[in-house]
């Protein structure tokens, strides 16, 4: 007999083609009236229509979200939000974007929107990162969820193809700890399976022809489930990791998200078979981890954490702060074990998945290129 609990949302979406044109309509149902726009500073040009759209109901537009959002943005909009008499927020592009609506929306209580242009699925979970000091934290808070998210296929035919890439891993991450997340239930495990088979057609598709629609609304569709299902459950070992490195090193979050994953799923593997079954559904490959290191390989993401400008010594100080109230895990987490692996994903070594207690040893480098466009540490 299956006992379990599971959690339902409660946010409104709207998805297909065309549909960032409901905009005003989902504001005025919210009963929203004067709507604060939010992007970062590349995403000007793309709010701006939106604002357009808007017309009067648009009261300003606040153009600096930032990667892991920073409290001192987050203040400073927060203080510009009042200015101007902003009744809701808007979140127009990724995950810095929508984290930056939430930490407004739980100082303030203002409603929000969001218009993702992103795989980051951010927009349907009730989490909220925030980087104070170099040093980044996560809550669960039901203040946070999004009232309505609009899916625009369209604002996706445009996302580069290596920020596609990297953004449609990170909402794999997302269907991968749900899978074997503490709290997981039968419905959050089929929505993780369906998303992973989502992104892993869509987006080979996407990395040969960026403006396919087809595949960009099968992954799409694979991020808002993606995001949807971690909203229900809890975070395991690999979100600490990312925003351990993406807080303290300033590491960017979707790439982090790409290199950590395959490393992880290793070390967790033995503990979850029924996951690591799942995952192979949708991959091929000899495991789970080696077919999500092939598969990053093949579309070419990033696979090394010095290609993100990591540094090497960085690791035993990021093993430190990942142990140090570190979230739940399928399998028990040590400060070697997680040196092992920072080891590994910062050399761009091959995972290895050890059969007991034992930790991972030195093995082989990959040679691969560095796609990112980021210099070496």
């Amino acid at each position: 007999m299956k006992t379990f609990v599971h959690r339902g949302q409660i946010t409104k979406v709207v998805f297909g083609s065309g549909t960032r044109s409901r905009i005003p309509e989902e504001a005025d149902a919210l009963g929203c009236h004067r709507v604060l726009i939010l992007c970062t500073p590349g995403q000007a040009d793309q709010a701006a229509p939106i604002r357009d759209l808007l017309g009067a109901a648009a009261v300003g537009t606040f153009a600096e979200a930032a990667a892991h959002t920073p409290v001192e943005v987050t203040e400073k909009a927060v203080a510009y939000a009042g200015t101007v008499g902003a009744d809701s927020v808007l979140a127009v592009g990724g995950g810095s974007t929508v984290g930056l609506g939430k930490a407004i929306a739980v100082r303030t209580g203002l409603p929000q929107l969001a218009l993702p242009t992103t795989y980051a699925g951010s927009e349907m979970t009730p989490i909220l990162g925030e980087t104070e000091g170099r040093r980044k934290t996560t809550r669960r808070l039901p203040d946070v969820l999004l009232d309505t998210v609009v899916y625009d296929v369209d604002l996706t035919l445009t996302l580069p193809v290596e920020i596609s890439v990297v953004s449609g891993i990170n909402a794999m991450a997302h269907a991968v700890e749900t899978l074997y997340a503490q709290d997981r239930d039968p419905i959050a495990f089929l929505m993780a399976g369906e998303a992973l088979d989502s992104l892993t057609r869509s987006l080979p598709v996407i990395a040969r022809r960026p403006d396919d629609a087809e595949a960009r609304a099968d992954a799409l569709y694979g991020a808002w489930l993606a995001g949807t299902c971690l909203g229900t459950v809890g975070m395991a070992l690999h979100h600490k990791v990312c925003h351990v490195l993406g807080g303290t090193f300033g590491l960017p979050h979707a790439e982090t998200h790409a290199v950590v994953l395959p490393h992880v799923v290793a070390y967790n593997g033995p503990a979850a078979p029924e996951a690591m079954a799942r995952i192979m559904q949708a991959l091929s490959g000899d495991d789970a981890a080696s077919g999500l290191f092939d598969f990053a390989g093949r579309l070419g993401a990033p696979r090394a954490l010095r290609d993100l400008g990591m540094p090497e010594s960085g690791i035993e100080q990021a093993a430190e702060l990942i142990v140090r109230d570190g979230y739940w895990n399928p399998r028990p987490v040590d400060r070697a074990a997680v040196r092992a692996l920072l080891s590994r994903a910062w050399a761009g070594r091959t995972p290895w998945t050890s059969p007991g207690n034992e930790h991972p040893q030195p093995g082989p480098v990959i040679e691969h290129p560095n796609t990112t466009g980021v210099r070496h540490a």
